[in-house]
């Protein structure tokens, strides 16, 4: 018989709509859940008592949109998301020049709103490190900001045709390339150039970096959302150096690329199909498809039905008529499909798509997803709760310190119904949270900070950016847990704490529930436990550091 323990002195949020005092896993499962004395009774006397000391208890999250390999990547990068001014920014691109001989400089996390209105251009770049090539990813990962070495690096110059579905930025006067590359002009040239420039070890540890700041914060489970050659491997890798576990449950959606030849783009489809009945385990699996429709608002590449502030436009990068086919190819091999839609017209495309899907394949359990969903028509709302497709929404997106170019670049009333999360609850859909790492901080208990504030979890100066949007925080963490389980099908696995379910939880250090919001971003996951093994325990880890500083 497995091992039982017993854990009691706590509060336990199930997720279910209720709270208990005690519970007890058996092996990697919950075998009973409630009250102290009725625990003790189903642990037996052999079992082992853990105390945990009042402490708070939930299911462990699922980040139901990440990107694990970049979020490894990225956490190596330098950090580029609080540099006030252009000025601070290249001063820290000197500084890690300075640092080392590394062959390029690497950032992540760079907005808009700190260039004081300037265009990001390679001269701006150049200046700051004019010997070596410079990447950095903007802070939605959507677009790449580089210097000319990194231009020449690549072989693009002033001539070379844009791909379809992104751009290559050129100046207006001039033509001549200025150094900013958009959408798939990224996913298509700056990514696989990158990614050959690492070695397996280097993938493998950026990895095991993604995993263990996961599991420090309570995180148990991910859905990756980009899937490619590249992260197969290093899962596959991960796995056999742990004898076939992971240290999180990982879902994967194959990312589909969009190309000129309907037979490319369903091949993708039937790639994701084989890897679905290859890997259907408990650890990691290949569920779906990825789909990017458009683009994203700061840099003017999310498909909205009207212009933008400055009257130009942007078409999807998935048109209906190259969109359908692969929808309802997709929905015909019984993939989940997750379509990233952050303009109000590219979620009018994705629901088309899914629609058709439906009429031509007919009733089945489906279980298909938008992405973002940051600008949204009310009736799309109901349509998409209509059609029982899951809202994934990210709510660090909506922190006001992030925000003022997004609202810049819109300009008029649809800044008044931005990440209208409780519309879509309030239409009977389900919305499940994620952080859409590393477009945003990893951690999640500031997600469920700004979902329950729609304030700033980075500048608390910050006035609350649309607050009759807020929720109550004990939904927020059922959107976290219990329905991003469901985002992903593992509602009957994952995401609460009920007998029978796997074993997944994280212990905090107080009660969300009974503190001020502002606590959530000084709490901490003391015991992070994946199938009733401990995966994180503050106290080793900081006896760990305290080691390792003597």
């Amino acid at each position: 018989m497995p091992a039982r323990t017993l854990y009691t002195n706590a509060t336990v949020f199930t997720a279910d709509g209720s709270l208990a005092e005690a519970f007890v896993v058996e092996g990697t499962r919950f075998l009973y859940v409630g009250n102290a004395a009725d625990a003790r009774k189903a642990a037996g006397e052999k079992a082992v008592e853990v105390d945990l000391a009042s402490g708070f208890v939930l299911p462990g999250f699922i980040d139901a949109h990440t990107h694990l390999l970049m979020m490894g990547q990225a956490l190596k990068k330098v950090p580029l998301r609080e540099p006030a001014d252009p000025k601070d920014l290249q001063r820290r691109l000197r500084e890690a020049a300075a640092a080392g001989d590394a062959p390029r400089i690497l950032g992540a996390g760079w907005l808009y709103s700190s260039l004081d209105g300037q265009h990001p251009t390679r001269e701006l770049l150049d200046e700051a490190v004019p010997d070596r090539p410079v990447y950095l990813d903007a802070n939605d990962l959507h677009s790449v900001w580089v210097n000319s070495a990194a231009l020449a690096e690549l072989g693009i110059d002033d001539n070379t045709p844009d791909p379809i579905g992104g751009r290559i930025g050129r100046d207006p006067a001039t033509g001549k390339a200025d150094g900013m590359l958009y959408e798939t002009a990224v996913q298509q040239i700056v990514w696989p150039a990158l990614a050959g420039y690492l070695t397996d070890e280097d993938r493998d540890a950026q990895l095991e970096e993604a995993f263990a700041n996961y599991l420090a914060v309570g995180v148990t489970g991910a859905v990756d959302m980009a899937v490619q050659d590249d992260d197969l491997a290093a899962f596959r890798r991960a796995m056999e150096r742990r004898g076939g576990t992971l240290p999180i449950r990982v879902k994967g959606h194959l990312l589909v690329e969009r190309h000129e030849s309907e037979a490319d783009n369903l091949a993708q489809v039937a790639k994701a199909a084989w890897l679905t009945a290859e890997l259907d385990g408990g650890w990691l699996q290949i569920c779906g498809i990825k789909l990017m429709v458009d683009g994203v608002i700061d840099s003017c590449t999310a498909a909205m039905k009207e212009p933008y502030a400055d009257g130009s436009t942007c078409e999807p990068i998935w048109d209906r008529e190259s969109l359908t086919p692969v929808v309802a190819a997709a929905d015909a091999a019984g993939l989940m499909i997750a379509l990233h839609a952050i303009g109000d017209e590219a979620s009018d495309i994705a629901l088309d798509a899914l629609e058709e899907a439906y009429l031509r394949n007919g009733p089945r359990d489906r279980r298909h997803r938008i992405e973002h969903l940051e600008t949204v028509t009310e009736a799309n709302v109901k349509r998409l709760a209509a059609l029982g497709v899951v809202a994934s929404m990210q709510p660090v997106h909506a922190d006001p310190a992030i925000q003022d170019n997004w609202r810049n670049v819109l300009g008029d009333h649809r800044i008044e119904r931005a990440f209208p999360w409780t519309e879509f609850t309030a239409a009977g859909a389900t919305l499940a949270f994620s952080t859409d790492a590393p477009t945003a901080p990893h951690q999640p208990l500031p997600n469920m900070y700004v979902a329950s504030t729609r304030r700033s979890a980075l500048d608390s100066t910050l006035e609350a950016n649309l607050p009759d949007y807020a929720m109550e925080l004990a939904d927020a963490l059922c959107h976290a847990t219990r329905d991003a389980a469901f985002s992903c099908r593992a509602e009957e696995q994952q995401g609460r704490i009920a007998a029978g379910y796997l074993a997944d939880f994280t212990v905090l250090d107080t009660n969300p529930l009974q503190a001020d919001p502002s606590q959530l971003l000084t709490n901490h996951a003391r015991l992070t436990v994946v199938g009733g093994t401990t995966a994180y325990d503050a106290g080793t880890a900081a006896a760990s550091r305290r080691t390792a500083a003597a």
